[in-house]
């Protein structure tokens, strides 16, 4: 069992989650950080990927990275120079580790990586596996950049998983909140046509997958991280309303809008994924929601 594990993002929401699953179960937990952490069980070493800085002892005990860095995609507007940061935020953070790897004897065989359902961007009813060709818009190019760089790891002779991931939902932040909060208050309606399909997973799956994917030697190359009942943006909407126990009358809100007010970035919201889980199922992954009523139920009660 690999007890050093070096988190890259771990200060983020799932970061913070998968690090007290895995102090649980025993794990020797470091992160990589931008500012001094504030978990007394992790040791944070600093680093500074636009000046390319970073504390050579991060990978002192180490045998797996688990890299989550990353700006929100969905955090602010898609200037050229947020899309920039984006992407290098991503690839530049994991060839800095690569690069102290070439210089410093260390002990690393597996790096685990986040990726996007991005890397599809809006398919329309396709069902998406991971033989799948990218998109060819920002989201799809971001999200080849980003594994394209976590593969450097093999001629380093590393073990690379990368998970695919969806819209994670949890109560704590993400895209659940927002959708939920005008459904709250009476005033949710699907986005757009409502028929574009929605790749969701429930969060506790996700840290599941990861410590499946550090725990099983065998799995490597990528997977989609996503729940194996993949619902529209009307039907998720629906779900939301029923388990809040709200009213569903106001009309769809009307694509031109969303583009009006996020531009580029409504991609996210209008754009239509529908991804299958087909692969990591068979590997033996066991799903615990992978049904969107159930998922929500145990969100919020």
């Amino acid at each position: 069992m690999n007890k050093g594990i070096l988190i890259t993002g771990g200060s983020g929401l799932l970061g913070r989650e998968l690090t007290a699953l895995l102090l649980s179960k025993g794990y020797t937990v470091n992160h990589l950080s931008r500012t001094p952490g504030k978990i007394a069980q992790v040791k944070t070493y600093l680093w500074d990927i636009k000046k390319g800085e970073i504390d050579e002892a991060c990978l002192d005990g180490v045998e797996t990275i688990i890299h989550l860095a990353g700006a929100g995609i969905a955090d602010k507007r898609w200037t050229d120079e947020r899309k920039k940061l984006l992407i290098e935020s991503r690839t530049k953070s994991i060839g800095l580790i690569y690069d102290l790897m070439k210089r410093k004897p260390n002990h690393v065989n597996t790096v685990i990586s986040a990726s996007a359902t991005g890397y599809y961007s809006d398919r329309g009813d396709e069902l998406l596996t991971e033989r799948s060709a990218p998109a060819h818009d920002f989201l799809g190019s971001c999200c080849v950049a980003w594994e394209k760089a976590v593969d450097q790891g093999e001629a380093l002779g590393l073990r690379v998983v990368k998970f695919r991931t969806g819209v994670v939902l949890t109560k704590d932040g993400g895209a659940l909140p927002q959708l939920a909060l005008p459904v709250k208050f009476g005033a949710g309606s699907p986005l757009g046509s409502g028929k574009q399909w929605i790749p969701w997973i429930h969060h506790r799956d996700v840290i599941a997958m990861y410590l499946y994917g550090l725990q099983n030697q065998s799995l490597k190359g990528v997977f989609n991280m996503v729940a194996p009942q993949p619902v529209t943006n009307q039907q998720m909407t629906k779900a939301v309303a029923r388990q809040l126990h709200k009213p569903m009358w106001l009309p769809n809100v009307p694509a031109f809008i969303l583009k009006l007010i996020f531009g580029e970035m409504a991609t996210v919201v209008l754009g239509s994924t529908r991804v299958s889980a087909k692969k990591i199922e068979d590997t033996g992954f066991k799903f615990t929601f992978p049904d969107i009523s159930a998922a929500l139920k145990a969100i919020y009660e």
